[in-house]
C-alpha cells in the first residue's frame, strides 16, 4: 500500500469526486479526514468507509470559515498525531451557475475556490512545517486556460449602438477561481518548500461527476470528448490514482507542478 502510514485530509470529501480520492486514499493505506459543509454526507462517508475497514473520521466544516478549518485541522492532528497530506478538493462546482455574472455570485464562487483553498492550506501547513515534511495537492481545472474555450460568434450591435449585456459581462467566474489555483501552486511551492512541503495541483479535463452530467448538455460533453486526442472523457475514479502518486514519497522531488488530466484536450 503506498500510503501506509500516512494521514490525508480530502477537503469537499464527502461525495462525489472527493469521496473518490478519500476511498482511493484509504485503500492505498492512508488514516483519511473528511471535510465537509453536509454533516449529513460526512457521517455517510464515514460509516462506509469505516464499514470497509478503513480509518477514518468525517468533520462538517464550511472551508471559507478560517476558525471553523482551524479547529478541524487541530482535530486531525490531535487524533492521528500529524498531518502528511492536503487534498484541496472542496469547490463550488455541483451548484455552480455558469452563467451567472453577478458580481456577487463572483465573489460568492472566489470565497469557496480560492480562499477555501487558502484557509485550508494556512490551517493544516503548520503541522507540516513542524514535521518538515508533506504534501499539499490543490485541485484546479482546464477552466483556468481560456484559450480552451470554443469560439462563439461575434453578434451583431444594434442599430442604436446597443450592445447586449450578456455579450458584455461574460461569467468568468470559476474560470479565474482555478487559474487562482494555479497561482496558489507555484507561489506555495515556493513558499513551502524550505519546510520540505511539495504542493502541487491536479487540472482536469471533462470529469463525469454527477454534477458535470447535471450542469452540461449532453452534446457539448459529445464535442469535448471529440476535440481530445485520446477521444475520451475522464471518470472520477480515475483521477485517484495521480492524487495517490502526488501524496506518496514516489513524487517526493516533485513541487510546483500542474499535472493536466484531460485526454490531450489542452494541447489543441
Amino acid at each position: 500500500m503506498r500510503l501506509a502510514g500516512k494521514v490525508a485530509i480530502v477537503t469537499g470529501g464527502a461525495s462525489g469526486i472527493g469521496f473518490e480520492y478519500a476511498k482511493r486514499f484509504a485503500r492505498e493505506g492512508a488514516g483519511v479526514a473528511i471535510f465537509d459543509i453536509s454533516a449529513t454526507q460526512a457521517e455517510s462517508a464515514q460509516r462506509e468507509l469505516l464499514a470497509a475497514g478503513h480509518e477514518v473520521m468525517a468533520i462538517p466544516v464550511d472551508v471559507t470559515n478560517d476558525a471553523g478549518i482551524a479547529a478541524a485541522a487541530s482535530a486531525v492532528a490531535e487524533r492521528f498525531g500529524k498531518i502528511d497530506v492536503l487534498v484541496n478538493n472542496a469547490a463550488l462546482y455541483n451548484e455552480i451557475e455558469l452563467g451567472n455574472a453577478d458580481v456577487e455570485y463572483g465573489q460568492k464562487v472566489m470565497r469557496v475556490n480560492v480562499f477555501g483553498v487558502l484557509l485550508s492550506t494556512w490551517a493544516v501547513v503548520p503541522y507540516m512545517m513542524r514535521r518538515r515534511c508533506g504534501s499539499i495537492i490543490h485541485i484546479s481545472s482546464i477552466a483556468a486556460w481560456p484559450g480552451l474555450r470554443q469560439k462563439t460568434q461575434g453578434r451583431a450591435i444594434g442599430a442604436e449602438g446597443e450592445i447586449p449585456n450578456e455579450v458584455v459581462r461574460r461569467a468568468y467566474y470559476y474560470g479565474i477561481s482555478k487559474a487562482a489555483v494555479v497561482y496558489l501552486t507555484h507561489a506555495m511551492a515556493g513558499d513551502y518548500g524550505p519546510y520540505n512541503i511539495r504542493v502541487n495541483a491536479i487540472a482536469p479535463g471533462v470529469v463525469m461527476s454527477e454534477a458535470t452530467k447535471r450542469l452540461v448538455p449532453r452534446e457539448t460533453i459529445e464535442a469535448l470528448k471529440k476535440s481530445s486526442v485520446l477521444d475520451c472523457t475522464i471518470e472520477p475514479e480515475e483521477l485517484g490514482a495521480t492524487a495517490v502518486y502526488l501524496a506518496s514519497d514516489e513524487s517526493a522531488k516533485m513541487t510546483g507542478q500542474v499535472l493536466v488530466i484531460d485526454g490531450g484536450r489542452k494541447l489543441w
